[in-house]
């Protein structure tokens, strides 16, 4: 025969001992953090940077293929997630313009940013160069202007030749932090001012979009995910 339970008194009910526990905050935040996203670039500048973010509730997997066509960047993510036994809840693919090639850059530049959305990954594309992120950290811009301006303005921010100085291992891991605490910086004005760029170009073809950067939509979900 089944156990017979004991009755609760009417003038027991409310006590502690019979009130449902809430699940912990801590409990809540434990299950969350098993997310996982995949960031991949072609330079170790959005590595470093990128892997910088003090994210709590997921795992950030950033890799650096270096340069290479955008659809062999496009390929090449296919390639890691085929061969990795992780489910990557986000993929992001990171690469930007660079000028140089005329119409054989241009349609690589959009092909690949419609064949990635097209698998479902997420496009943080700039054009001319992902330094444009850094400097909307400073100031706002509609000008066409080539990475070598935004090259010689962050070296102006920050007392050093970028282009040679900026690119080393060492420099890109104090990026992040350079910019949080720079007191003349503010990544909330950032992405305003990308926000305001994209939509002021967004009916344009990809690569007639310039200056763009869709950084900022990686930066807000890297910020979602964030201690702070």
């Amino acid at each position: 025969m089944p156990k017979k339970t004991k009755a609760i008194k009417v003038t027991d009910r409310k006590k502690a001992w019979l009130k449902k526990v809430k699940p912990s905050a801590y409990l809540i935040e434990t299950k969350e953090t098993n997310k996982i996203i995949l960031i991949v670039g072609e330079g170790q500048t959005e590595k470093l940077y990128f892997e910088s973010f003090p994210v709590l509730t997921l795992t950030v997997e950033a890799v650096d293929l270096g340069g290479q066509s955008k659809l062999k960047l496009i390929e090449a993510t296919e390639e890691i997630i085929r061969n990795s036994d992780k489910d990557y809840d986000k993929v992001w693919c990171v690469f930007d313009m660079d000028v140089k090639q005329g119409e054989k850059e241009f349609s690589d530049f959009d092909n690949a940013i419609q064949s990635g959305k097209s698998k479902g990954f997420e496009i943080a594309y700039s054009n001319d160069a992902f330094e444009l992120w850094f400097y909307l950290h400073y100031n706002m811009t509609e000008q066409r202007n080539h990475r070598k301006f935004y090259y010689k303005s962050l070296g102006e921010y920050w007392d050093c030749n970028y282009e040679k100085e900026g690119k080393t291992y060492a420099f890109c891991q104090t990026i992040y932090k350079k910019l949080e605490t720079d007191e003349n910086a503010s990544q909330v004005r950032a992405i305003e001012r990308a926000e305001s760029l994209f939509k002021k170009q967004k009916d344009l073809v990809y690569h007639e979009q310039n200056p763009v950067t869709m950084i900022y939509e990686l930066v807000r979900y890297l910020n979602d995910n964030s201690r702070q």
